[in-house]
C-alpha cells in the first residue's frame, strides 16, 4: 500500500515538473521555474506582457531583448509555451539558404598544365 502511494506521489510530482509554463499566464516563480530563465529575464517577460498578451512566439522574440529564435527554441525545450504553443522554429532557421559566394581572382585554381612545344 505504501509503495503505491509513493508511486501515485513520484508520477504526479514527475507530472508538474513537465507542466508547460504559458508566458501570458505564468507568475515569476512560474517563469523562474523554467531552466534558462532568471529573474531579468522575468522581468523583461512579465514588463511586456503588461503592455499586451503575446500573440505568439515571433511577437515574444521581438518584445522581450534577450530572446532570440535559438534561446526561444531553448526554453520552449524546457518548458515554455506561448498561448499554448510550444516555439517551431521558422522558415529562415530549418531551410539553409547559403548561397557558395563566387571565388575570388586570387582564390581561383591556377592551370598547371605544362604548356605545348
Amino acid at each position: 500500500m505504501i509503495k503505491k502511494t509513493l508511486a501515485t506521489l513520484l508520477a504526479l510530482f514527475a507530472a508538474a515538473a513537465l507542466a508547460a509554463v504559458d508566458a501570458n499566464e505564468a507568475s515569476v516563480a512560474d517563469l523562474d521555474s523554467i531552466k534558462g530563465i532568471g529573474p531579468g529575464t522575468s522581468a523583461k517577460i512579465l514588463e511586456q506582457r503588461k503592455a499586451a498578451k503575446f500573440k505568439d512566439w515571433d511577437d515574444l522574440v521581438q518584445r522581450v531583448s534577450g530572446i532570440g529564435d535559438k534561446r526561444a527554441a531553448k526554453l520552449s525545450a524546457e518548458g515554455l509555451t506561448v498561448n499554448g504553443t510550444p516555439f517551431k522554429a521558422s522558415e529562415k532557421q530549418t531551410v539553409a539558404t547559403k548561397t557558395p559566394k563566387p571565388l575570388a581572382a586570387a582564390d581561383k585554381p591556377q592551370d598547371t598544365a605544362p604548356a605545348k612545344k
